[in-house]
């Protein structure tokens, strides 16, 4: 096919997809397309939201099909974008189909439109490419037909993104096994010179063409307003959210803060909608269909709601504290303005930022020791173990467990099986170096965002910079290019409304109904359903170490490193509003606090000061057994379990017939408060109502 030719028949392609007859390519498109059908290479786009990197792949698509070649087969991180993603392939007149977590169960439909030829894309998780079944069975056929791979956000692949998806590694693999033949094509909006070049590796073949563009966004309008402390910043968007353009998105940092502020806007009579990793698929699904009706104002959403929604007339963006890295801070704020001429894009940074950075970080990187575990555990093993009978094995807590396998897996130490994980028998090395580059990589990033923040230059200058952007110029749009627009002034009377929300306490314990499997293994004779008759009721702590009001303080005292000391009386006072407010059935007759050692002063001086506000007696602590191991952070059910079994003691105490209060300092795993109550439901109370300043989140 002649140049001309080609980029005929991909401009009539290009025109049913966006259903206009005089749309014509941005530049780099037809040159990526070109590369694809008719050099049938490797290609790396690297260009802003918006510019139109779906139109090269669903294009190029069209005319691999058109010429004889199998389906494209479209890796793709997310739900949310896979819906949008499915409905643009229609409208250029190709079938797509997808497979999921949300959707495993219709693997045989899809099965068999693959086998009819009748699909054209197929996008895929990138876990999916893991899954026994599909890698074993179906992923080598589909490699044999497979017309084109598409990588999207090819940032994953790299260092970078490594822990949000541990599975875009493996993709390296999955382009080795194709024909050279075949057309590769990786896309993404966020992706400095490091990354760049780490991807261009992964692609493995000569000559990839890279094709970067501009990433500065001309519609947006950036700007950072810093308030004196979340109640402030609360306070500012009661009084201002009206004002900003058509419909947007709220991002904040924690789960906890986007459940908060979507219901303190609710209940001041904004439409909006809270969005997390925590909610139910369903709801999510039909919170991205309403913001696109422009059926709520906004909504509330952590980074779940990140790559790929595609609402072209999202009219702003607001972050509640600020995103660790520029590129991540890029990433998000993209979603704006891509159709229209103007979005507002504010940035309201908190104090909190860097301790949720620092919380999130050293809980996704690999540990040594753990690793060794689980690989010395799967080696022992004369069978594939699932990874609730590894949990009980290795000490490692479901999800860090999973994240830890995934690491392996994609490293090639083990193998995800039909029944469970085995060993592959390939030796495995710590790549210490290699994790201590990523943990300084990220501080570098951290201080990059403290320095958007502060910065007195052009705003979209700097991140264009930090994403190693060459044609980065001021925007003369930002509040420091153009002059602040964004008014500082709060409303009256919703400071108090603001400050109201933060200071709520009060947030539920679920009692454990069911003992962890695996507790034979430990020596432990429990299993199955927890009799009612020494399971602890539902119980109240304060709040989260991830809340926006409470969380503050009680981060301080949880702090690694801070003394232990009686509890502050402010703290107090919050405690004693939460039982105030608990509505229990019936009153309890006693306390008990739980002997900790890390926190001996803070525990006894709560328990006992709620005692003495609340006229029980304090009965004292449950004796803890000298030879009981001290709790480790992290370690996972079963473990946790056999190290308090038969260890706490309530004999020494007086245990009156009645419900008793049990105190606690943080709740994580609730395994302690469950065994305790066990044995003080053992000793005559009639139920037990536990009580923890904090939960870990």
């Amino acid at each position: 096919m002649s140049d001309d030719t080609l980029r005929t028949s991909a401009l009539a392609a290009l025109r049913k997809l966006v259903g206009r007859d005089d749309a014509d390519f941005h530049e780099g498109q037809f040159e990526a397309i070109e590369a694809l059908v008719g050099g049938r290479r490797r290609a790396l786009v690297v260009q802003r939201t918006g510019w139109g990197k779906s139109a090269v792949y669903f294009v190029a698509t069209r005319l691999l099909r058109d010429a004889g070649a199998g389906p494209t087969v479209l890796v793709s991180p997310l739900i949310a974008l896979m819906r949008d993603q499915i409905a643009a392939a229609q409208r250029a007149g190709v079938r797509a189909v997808a497979i999921n977590s949300t959707n495993a169960h219709e693997w045989t439909d899809v099965l068999a439109q693959l086998d009819a030829d009748e699909v054209d894309v197929l996008l895929v998780s990138p876990e999916r490419l893991n899954n026994p079944t599909f890698r074993d069975e179906q992923l080598p056929a589909l490699v044999r037909r497979i017309g084109m791979l598409v990588v999207d956000e090819a940032h994953c692949i790299s260092d970078w993104g490594h822990d949000f998806r541990p599975d875009y590694r493996r993709l390296r693999d999955l382009i080795a096994q194709m024909p050279p033949s075949v057309p590769v094509l990786a896309t993404t909006a966020t992706a400095n010179s490091r990354v760049v070049a780490d991807v261009v590796e992964q692609l493995g073949a000569e000559g990839v063409t890279t094709i970067r563009g501009p990433l500065a966004r001309a519609s947006l309008r950036l700007g950072v307003l810093r308030l004196p402390d979340a109640t402030a910043r609360l306070a500012w968007l009661l009084s201002h959210l009206d004002e900003l353009p058509g419909s947007g998105i709220i991002y904040t940092l924690t789960v906890a803060a986007a459940n908060d502020t979507a219901r303190l806007l609710r209940d001041h009579g904004h439409a909006v909608r809270a969005y997390t990793g925590q909610s139910d698929a369903d709801e999510r699904a039909e919170s991205e269909a309403m913001l696109k009706r422009n059926e709520v104002k906004a909504l509330v959403a952590t980074s779940a709601l990140g790559m790929g929604f595609d609402k072209p007339d999202l009219g702003f963006v607001l972050h509640l504290g600020a995103p660790s890295s520029p590129v991540a801070y890029y990433q998000q704020v993209g979603r704006a303005g891509r159709a229209t001429a103007s979005a507002d894009v504010v940035l309201l940074p908190g104090p909190e930022d860097r301790d949720i950075w620092h919380y999130f970080a050293t809980a996704s990187m690999p540990d040594q020791d753990r690793a060794e575990r689980v690989l010395s555990a799967l080696g022992a093993a004369d069978r594939p173990l699932s990874t609730a009978a590894l949990e009980a094995v290795v000490d490692i807590r479901r999800t860090p467990l999973e994240l830890l396998l995934k690491v392996l897996d994609v490293d090639g130490a083990v193998r995800r099986e039909k029944g469970g994980w085995a060993a592959t028998g390939i030796p495995w090395t710590y790549d210490a170096e290699r994790y201590s580059r990523i943990a300084a990589e990220r501080r570098i990033e951290q201080e990059h965002m403290l320095e958007y923040e502060t910065t007195t230059g052009c705003r979209m200058e700097f991140l264009q910079r930090r994403l190693d952007d060459d044609t980065a110029a001021p925007c003369g749009r930002c509040d420091n290019c153009a002059g602040p627009w964004l008014s500082a002034e709060i409303g009256q009377g919703v400071s108090a409304s603001a400050a109201s929300a933060l200071d709520r306490v009060g947030v539920p314990i679920e009692p454990r109904r069911q003992w962890p499997s695996g507790l034979d293994r430990l020596g432990v004779p429990l299993k199955g359903r927890i009799p009612a008759e020494e399971q602890a009721a539902e119980g109240r702590a304060l709040a989260r170490l991830t809340d926006l009001g409470w969380g503050g303080a009680l981060r301080e005292i949880f702090a690694a490193g801070a003394p232990d000391q009686p509890v502050p009386p402010r703290l107090l006072d919050a405690c004693v509003r939460v039982l105030a407010d608990w509505g229990w059935d019936e009153r309890p007759v006693a306390v008990v606090s739980v002997p900790s050692r890390s926190h001996p002063q803070l525990v006894a001086s709560t328990a006992q000061g709620l005692a003495r506000v609340g006229r029980l007696p304090y009965l004292g602590e449950l004796a803890l057994d000298p030879a009981a191991p001290v709790g480790r952070p992290g370690g996972n059910s079963a473990f946790r379990v056999a190290d308090l079994h038969g260890r706490l003691d309530a004999s020494p105490l007086a245990v009156p017939a009645g419900p008793i209060l049990l105190v606690d300092d943080l709740a994580e795993s609730r395994w302690t408060l469950t065994l305790a109550a066990r044995e003080l439901r053992g000793a005559g109370a009639t139920a037990v109502l536990p009580f923890a300043l904090a939960l870990r989140s």
